[in-house]
């Protein structure tokens, strides 16, 4: 009789599954026992078992050490704004993924240029991971600047629009 190592697993789960308190198996090549333990542990434990090896998964290959992540990229900076003097707040993407300006398609964007906003307001969407993440503004103002289009692809830390407060 062979028995592999996922066999015993399902031998311990189906055991745990009953009332039975010890389970034996034997044959002319070993003897498996499998006994739970008193009543604060249901769970069954390996008593006794012949040749422990020939139930142990084959080994695995060596895997070649993984190199340590790359630092996070730097924001990826955006070109200086003309209205630099002016006191602009930006409104930056939390995470890398795809920009959009509207809730689907076929509807308006959320915000044009020139537009006047509220806090709380949602201005935008970054889609990361199949994942529909909602970009409010963290300021009342008015949309000076619109960044980035639709679909494109954007980073941590991105500036996607800058708003003139107030």
């Amino acid at each position: 009789m062979e028995l592999n190592f996922n066999e015993i697993l399902e031998l311990l789960s189906l055991l745990n599954q009953t009332d039975l308190a010890e389970f034996t198996l034997k044959s002319s090549d070993f003897e498996l026992i499998l006994r739970k333990q008193g009543k604060e542990s249901d769970r069954p434990t390996v008593v006794e078992s012949v040749d422990p090896a020939r139930f142990m998964p084959p080994p695995v290959a060596p895997v070649a050490p993984i190199a340590p992540a790359a630092p996070p990229a730097a924001p990826i900076p955006s070109p200086p704004s003309p209205l630099a003097t002016e006191k602009l707040v930006e409104i930056t993407s939390p995470i890398v993924g795809t920009f959009y300006s509207a809730p689907a398609p076929d509807e308006p964007p959320f915000v044009n240029v020139g537009d006047r906003i509220r806090n709380g307001q949602t201005v935008c969407i970054i889609e990361a991971m199949k994942i529909m993440n909602e970009i409010e503004a963290e300021v009342n103002g008015e949309i000076v600047e619109i960044l980035v289009k639709n679909g494109d692809s954007v980073e941590f830390g991105q500036v996607l629009m800058r708003v003139n407060p107030g």
